[in-house]
């Protein structure tokens, strides 16, 4: 007499049936499937032993189960990727929630480079200096009314340039006659001197120091012989042809001051009234 093989789930014979093999002897088809086989996580129907099985992040499905949640195509054998526990093929996650490119209108696809500004995403090769169209990359920038422009083109085209040397003012730099100077570029006619945070005048638009112009162009006091600027405020009296500081302005016999006192000119000299009259 023959040994008994019968399934060892439910003890029908396997005689001339299919089975399986498995953890505590084998197994019909059914109590196999049953005992051992998942739950499809889309269909909720369990897997057979004949299907093909998918594994996802401790989920299970069918091979026909496992698909895009919005079109529907088969990931088997597709990219993929889970949103909020939605699988999504590439290009419907993309569509979804990819940005455009500002530049190309083209897709940044998930993982490669891009740069964001303003709200707005670029590809990498697509952030273009709108000056020299070079890309930008990690360079610094300088946004202007919707372009964007590396520093050196933003300098060559919008920087002020300096009256003297024509060259960008980058930083600093400082105003004469309306117009922008280098703090170094603004000397002296005369002596070279740096003018930038001194005092200074200027005649027929070339600066000049005060010294350089009072040895230049400001007329001499009739008494001390020195230059008459008239700068900071300093007054002085005029006299036919002959000039004086307010401080030298003085009778030249008893060197009482005649700012603003009656005075008798005497030759190159003048003298208070009471001088005059002591002559008589």
């Amino acid at each position: 007499m023959s040994e008994a093989f019968d399934c060892a789930k439910c003890g029908e014979s396997l005689y001339g049936r299919k089975y399986i093999q498995a953890e505590g002897g084998p197994h019909c088809v059914p109590c196999y499937d049953g005992t051992f086989a998942n739950t499809c996580a889309e269909c909720k129907e369990l897997i057979g032993h004949d299907s093909r099985e998918l594994f996802y992040e401790d989920r299970h499905y069918h091979e026909g189960c496992f698909r895009c949640c919005r079109c529907e195509k088969s990931l088997a054998d597709e990219p993929f990727t889970c949103q909020d526990n939605e699988l999504l093929c590439n290009e419907c996650y993309c569509s979804a929630f990819s940005s455009q490119c500002s530049a190309c209108g083209e897709t940044v696809m998930p993982g490669s480079r891009k740069l964001e500004y303003g709200g707005q995403t670029w590809h990498e090769h697509c952030f273009l200096c709108s000056g020299c169209e070079q890309p930008l990359g990690s360079r610094s920038f300088v946004p202007d009314k919707g372009a964007h422009y590396c520093v050196p083109c933003y300098e060559s085209k919008f920087a002020p340039r300096c009256a003297r040397c024509s060259k960008t003012l980058t930083q600093g730099g400082v105003t004469y006659r309306d117009q922008p100077w280098h703090r170094e570029c603004l000397v002296c006619t005369g002596c070279q001197t740096p003018l930038a945070g001194q005092q200074f005048t200027s005649r027929d638009d070339d600066p000049y120091c005060v010294n350089c112009f009072g040895e230049l162009y400001a007329p001499k006091c009739s008494s001390c012989k020195r230059p008459i600027t008239g700068l900071g405020g300093g007054k002085y009296v005029s006299f036919e042809d002959r000039h004086w500081h307010h401080s030298c302005f003085s009778c030249a016999r008893c060197s009482t001051s005649l700012v603003g006192q009656g005075f008798i000119p005497d030759g190159d000299q003048v003298l208070c009234q009471g001088c005059s009259q002591a002559d008589l």
